[in-house]
């Protein structure tokens, strides 16, 4: 059996970040000019993965439901959605600058200890990178501002949107009287959203540009802790269901000091990264803050009256928010090996679950200069990237070929070799196991289709 050489986590992050430059994963945003801070760009393979993510989010909390309808806002929504919601007033956070290098971080950052040991003067900290004084603290709004039309002034300014959530409050009605639901039900929306994070950092983990995968759940007054609690463990378990290993997910009540004003309970699902725990996604029980704060500042009554009852009421939201960017680096992170094979040879794996692998199967001629194996192989390829994300491999022996996929998550290989000419199979490779199977060629579709069925 391979020994796995992954005993701990201690480099890993390199390794991951290699990998995903390498492999066409993730690689550095507007590199050719020199990259831009915390911007990252999906390659081939990592849009691929990271789709496969948002499509199984969506088959787990829309598809697969009748309580949940989903929209696709716009990212630009009018400025007083962002006062509605206290992003105006208080989307903050405390920024502190060097008074020398100019370098600015984030004042609470400085004293959790995320810079590691700061000196202080006079009983104020002195900068991590030169060790020059630093400005007093002020608060800085973290939502990009830009402007609608030809005219730079406030009456034509505008946000980019810092979160997704707004559009579903703000749509909530539209929603309500288009699709007839009753209460309790789910508006759903994966979407960009743009933060102007001080201290981005940690590969895709925090970065200003992100992609959210939200639930906005509406449920009567009072039932909401219910419900609370049913979407803990439901998140939760999607994680587990689609690979991450359970040991490595927990869930994290807010404290009292950490509570939002509106919160009723908020609690995240948090991954081990190779730097410590950090969220995933924030589960919280928003009570009915956000619904009666556009009621107010539109002017519209955004109440709900149920028919049975007879009796109207605001909304409490169960929001379910989930990073699409931290989910995909958490699944590829809890899916990295490295196995010693027989040889002594380091065989690196992404154990991915196969619903969220870029490819489903690779084809291989088992010979590149010969023709017949090329002409079947190719078009067993053509037959089955109809139904799946298939690669084609041609190139250097069939050892390397196996061990290059293996590297990118591709869970079967097939290869074409001189017996298939005459007995009409193919040689079908696992990636866990390394074990081969002849498959005949005209099953192979519905092989597969089977080999994924039992991954639902």
């Amino acid at each position: 059996m391979a020994k796995s050489k992954i005993e701990n986590k201690s480099g890993l992050m390199e390794k991951i970040v290699s990998l995903a430059k390498r492999r066409g994963f993730i690689f550095q945003g507007s590199e050719i000019y020199g990259g831009l801070a915390n911007s990252w760009d999906y390659g081939p393979l990592g849009v691929e993965l990271k789709n496969n993510v948002k499509r199984a989010w969506w088959q787990n909390v829309v598809a697969e439901r009748d309580d949940v309808v989903g929209i696709d806002a716009a990212i630009i929504m009018h400025p007083k959605t962002w006062e509605a919601s206290g992003h105006v007033s208080s989307f903050s956070d405390p920024l502190i600058e060097c008074k020398n290098c100019h370098e600015r971080f984030r004042e609470d950052h400085l004293f959790e200890g995320k810079y590691g040991e700061i000196k202080t003067e006079h009983g104020k900290p002195l900068c991590p990178k030169c060790g020059g004084e630093m400005t007093e603290s002020k608060k800085f709004n973290l939502m990009f501002k830009t402007f609608v039309g030809p005219v730079e002034d406030s009456g034509h300014q505008v946000y980019l949107r810092p979160e997704t959530a707004q559009a579903m409050f703000v749509d909530f009605k539209e929603v309500l009287n288009t699709t007839r639901k009753k209460i309790p039900f789910g508006i759903a929306q994966i979407g960009k959203a743009f933060r102007n994070e001080i201290t981005p950092g940690n590969f895709t983990f925090r970065t200003r540009e992100f992609e959210q995968m939200e639930l906005e759940y509406f449920v009567e007054p009072g039932t909401d802790k219910k419900w609370h609690q049913y979407w803990l463990k439901e998140r939760i378990a999607w994680y587990v269901k689609y690979g991450i290993s359970k040991k490595n997910l927990r869930l994290r009540a807010h404290s009292k000091e950490e509570l939002s004003h509106y919160s009723a309970g908020t609690s995240d699902v948090e991954y081990t990264f190779p730097w410590g725990w950090g969220e995933l996604e924030g589960i919280a029980n928003r009570t009915n803050f956000d619904l009666s704060q556009h009621s107010k500042y539109s002017g519209h009554d955004l109440s709900y009256f149920d028919e049975e009852k007879k009796k109207k009421f605001i909304p409490y939201v169960i929001e379910p928010s989930a990073g699409a960017d931290r989910s995909v680096l958490a699944f590829i992170i809890d899916a990295y090996r490295e196995e010693e094979d027989k040889d002594g040879r380091i065989r690196v794996i992404l154990k991915i679950h196969p619903q969220l692998a870029s490819y489903k199967v690779a084809v291989f001629p088992l010979l590149a200069n010969k023709p017949q194996l090329v002409k079947l192989a190719r078009k067993i390829y053509d037959d089955l990237k109809k139904q799946f994300m298939t690669a084609w491999d041609d190139r250097g022996n069939i050892g390397k070929r196996y061990y290059s996929q293996d590297e990118i998550g591709t869970p079967w290989c097939v290869t074409i070799d001189f017996d298939s000419l005459k007995d009409k199979k193919v040689t079908v490779r696992d990636r866990d196991s390394m074990k081969q199977k002849r498959v005949p060629i005209k099953e192979l579709t519905e092989y597969f289709r089977e080999q994924l069925g039992n991954y639902v």
